[in-house]
This record gives C-alpha cells, sequence and structure tokens, in this order.
C-alpha cells in the first residue's frame, strides 16, 4: 500500500473514531487543544498558506466532532494560535503547546486532539514530516506514546 494511501486511510479511521466519541469531547479543554492542534500543524513548517487556513475552516465547518463548538469561537482560537505561531514560531509554540497540554487529564480528549492533528495533517495528501513532528510533540506534551498513531 503506497504511503498516501495508509494516511488517507488513517485520517478516515481516526475521523470515524472522533464522532464515535462525540459526546465525550465537549470540554473546553478539548476545545482550546484541539484548535491549538490545528494551528501547530498549519504552520508547521514556518509558513502558514491560504490553503492550509482553508482546511482548518473546512474542518471547523464539517466536523461532527467540532460542532460541538461555535464555529466563530473555534476560529478565533485557531487564528489566535496561528498569531502567536506566525509571530515567533519558537516562543509562539511554547504558548501554543501549552494549549495543547489541555487535553492531557482526559484520556480520550487527549487521544481525540491527535487525532485532530493527522486528520489536518493528512488533508491535502502529504503529512509531511513537519507535520508529522508537530504531531509527534504534541503526543509528547499530551502523554501519549508516539507509536499509538505511527508517528
Amino acid at each position: 500500500m503506497a504511503l498516501w494511501d495508509r494516511i488517507k486511510e488513517s485520517a478516515s479511521t481516526m475521523q470515524t473514531q472522533l464522532v464515535a466519541r462525540k459526546n465525550d469531547l465537549k470540554s473546553g479543554a478539548f476545545r482550546d487543544a484541539s484548535m491549538a492542534m490545528c494551528a501547530l500543524v498549519a504552520a508547521a513548517d514556518g509558513t502558514v498558506a491560504p490553503s492550509e487556513r482553508q482546511r482548518v475552516a473546512q474542518l471547523i465547518a464539517t466536523n461532527e466532532v467540532l460542532q460541538n463548538f461555535p464555529a466563530d469561537d473555534l476560529r478565533r482560537r485557531f487564528e489566535e494560535n496561528l498569531d502567536r505561531l506566525t509571530t515567533d514560531f519558537d516562543f509562539g509554540k511554547v504558548s501554543v503547546m501549552q494549549e495543547v497540554a489541555k487535553a492531557k487529564k482526559k484520556p480520550a480528549e487527549a487521544r481525540a486532539v491527535i487525532q485532530i492533528g493527522i486528520v489536518i495533517g493528512g488533508a491535502d495528501g502529504d503529512f509531511d514530516k513537519d507535520e508529522q513532528a508537530v504531531v509527534r510533540e504534541a503526543c509528547y506534551a499530551l502523554g501519549l506514546p508516539p507509536h499509538e498513531f505511527d508517528l
């Protein structure tokens, strides 16, 4: 199986798992951590392309799990995290990673945050090394083993 097919299959499987846990994913910590994860993946290579913003906007609009929250609030949180990362990536990354770590207390939420990162990273068909690296770092921030997610 080609790498792209594995990424698509993994993202699809993770999306199905997220929807199955929709009712467990309603906390503010999950909301904040998931938007921080989206910003980290979008800015992983040091720049944020319009297509990356569009992918996150589409996720916010269509993802059943994220529909637990007002879309405008999610977009605002995503943009605030992106601003931190684009102003000073290294300094902003510390702050944004702290947002991700908010989900650490609840393992189901922590796993869902990682799954959202993988879904966003694989949305363009290229879950590249920079994106994988920030999702792997997020695993450590959440106390999860990266190998659980094939990272």
